[in-house]
């Protein structure tokens, strides 16, 4: 044997030595870990002085571990895997209605419009008392909505207390399949402008909006407004089916690639596209995320729809359920995605973790610019998805968010449903100057107070000027503004009375009209949709904005 032949199976054989260390290294640590775990736990359940739960234990163990990767990394128990299927599928039994928590009682907040609650007259505002026999007064909204959920077709008795009538009512209610729609809203905003409003990714969601998109270009559509805002995401497939409306067959919509070669796949659209030319706006925000954002950045990316909105969430990161023991699952990350111009929009980099253990954003250091593939005009990775035309939207005034959080807009919807039997449609419906005073009237013995980003910084200032021995000379100054602005805040019901009036509307119209009356009734006054028309209407100015050529013009003095 020669002494080269010699000299490769000597390698060899260390090379293999080493290989079946590392491998028995890795699964003897596994090993190992494992037997303390579980002697610890058996420990802690027997001798712990109080008793314990096991199962909960188990669980804050296993969140606590998952946690530590990503949050989007989790361990779903047998009691969740129907919130799991409802994430992926749309669907749940029960009898479909949304709830909130307000003082000892949970609230209707909203009935789906078919289902049970709704066919047997449960509206916003009637209070559930008792289920199936047991007072439910004092439990939680989870609580609740575990009693609610279970198989169609079983029944659920109600004890509710009506808003309308002021009365304890009892329902007989048999639960369904409840199924969300994944387009809750599509129609002209226009005479050729199409809106299509899409809420998930569940399995039914491109035939939803190609079904949506079919009709409406039956009703005369020319152009569409694609609205992704607050979309979240769901199912990769239908993200990349929905893609497919718009570009050729057999071009790339998105690749994956993860640590194991199983995760790296390509996804191609596999069918004959619907409309290739029809222009599009795609409106986003930071809401829109994972599935979403394949399908803004994927039609960015091929130059063939426009982007307005603000930027998007950042989730480059595709995850896929194992099966566990005790029919338990977990949701794992096995890979991130690539859209078509080559970036990944991924935003926080969870394999690196600062002192603190959190993990950060991407540095601007490693931001990569990328070119869309037809226009070239330069994108980039790292920070989610940025529109091609970015709008100012406000926040919400603070005495506006307070009125929400405070469901105090809730409420007085409720009142005013109470007096009202019916209201124009969602399009005409208005609230009279005399109404909104009538608000103001219903404030009046409501708690709603709240602190300004001005009294915050002012309580700050307070603080330092104390540490530094200035405060006594400035003090009658800082009460006098103290009440300047306390004075001013008296005046929020007036100075933000049109943004205040907007949201008691939808509330107000939602009770009449549904989760569609909120929709259409919004769509006259969304800035985004005001700003995506008049794109659209200006064929020159979308083309420029497609082709990175335009410029906002200026006037001059």
């Amino acid at each position: 044997m020669s002494k080269i032949k010699k000299r490769i199976i000597v390698a060899s054989v260390i090379l293999g030595s080493f290989l079946s260390l590392g491998f028995a290294d890795k699964y003897f640590e596994l090993s190992k870990n494992l037997d303390i775990f579980a002697t610890l736990f058996k420990e802690l359940n027997t001798y712990y002085v109080d008793e314990t739960q096991p199962g909960q234990l188990m669980k804050t163990a296993i969140d606590g571990m998952l946690m530590s990767l990503d949050p989007y990394t989790n361990y779903i128990p047998e009691s969740q895997i129907e919130d799991f299927k409802f994430m992926t599928t749309g669907q749940y039994g029960g009898i479909g209605a949304l709830i909130h928590k307000d003082s000892s009682y949970v609230v209707i907040s909203e009935p789906y419009e078919g289902f049970p609650a709704f066919k047997a007259g449960l509206r916003a505002g009637d209070k559930v008392i008792e289920i199936d026999g047991q007072d439910v007064r004092e439990k939680s909204t989870s609580d609740i909505s575990e009693f609610l959920k279970g198989q169609a077709g079983t029944e659920v008795k109600l004890k509710i207390l009506e808003l309308k009538s002021g009365k304890e009512v009892q329902k007989s209610l048999v639960r369904e399949n409840i199924k969300v729609d994944d387009v809750p809203y599509y129609g002209l905003v226009d005479d050729k402008i199409g809106y299509i409003k899409l809420i998930s990714f569940t399995q039914t969601a491109s035939k939803s909006f190609i079904d949506a998109f079919k009709d409406l270009k039956e009703q005369g559509m020319e152009q569409l407004i694609f609205d992704l805002r607050g979309n979240g995401g769901g199912l990769l497939i239908e993200a990349v089916n929905i893609v497919n409306t718009f570009i050729p067959k057999g071009k790339l919509v998105v690749e994956t690639k993860g640590k194991l070669s199983e995760w790296d796949q390509t996804y191609l659209a596999a069918n004959a596209p619907i409309d290739t030319e029809i222009p599009v706006v795609i409106l986003v925000d930071q809401g829109s995320a994972s599935a979403s954002e394949i399908v803004a950045g994927a039609l960015q990316d091929y130059d063939r729809a426009l982007l307005i909105g603000s930027q998007t969430f950042g989730k480059g990161l595709v995850q896929q359920t194992r099966p566990l023991s005790y029919n338990a699952q977990l949701k794992v990350t096995v890979a991130k995605y690539y859209i078509p111009s080559g970036r990944c929009i991924q935003k926080i980099d969870y394999s690196n973790k600062n002192e603190e253990g959190e993990a950060e954003k991407v540095p601007d250091s490693l931001i990569r610019g990328f070119k869309t593939l037809v226009n070239k005009r330069e994108v980039f990775d790292g920070k989610g998805i940025k529109p091609d035309l970015a709008t100012d939207r406000d926040n919400l005034s603070q005495v506006s968010a307070t009125l929400l959080a405070k469901l105090l807009i809730f409420d007085y919807a409720s009142y005013y449903y109470v007096n009202h039997d019916n209201i124009k449609s969602p399009k005409e419906f208005t609230l009279s100057d005399e109404e909104y005073a009538d608000f103001i009237a219903f404030l009046k013995d409501k708690d709603y107070n709240y602190e300004t980003k001005s009294e915050h910084l002012l309580e700050n200032l307070k603080k330092t000027a104390e540490k530094e021995g200035y405060f006594a000379r400035i003090d009658k100054e800082f009460k006098n503004l103290q009440l300047k602005i306390e004075e001013e805040k008296d005046e929020d019901l007036e100075h933000f009375k049109d943004e205040i009036k907007q949201i008691l509307e939808n509330e107000i119209i939602s009770r009449y009209y549904f989760q569609n009356g909120r929709i259409i009734q919004s769509l006259d006054d969304d800035p985004d949709v005001l700003e995506a028309k008049d794109v659209l209407k200006n064929q020159t100015k979308y083309n420029q904005l497609l082709s990175g050529t335009f410029r906002e013009s200026k006037e001059g003095n």
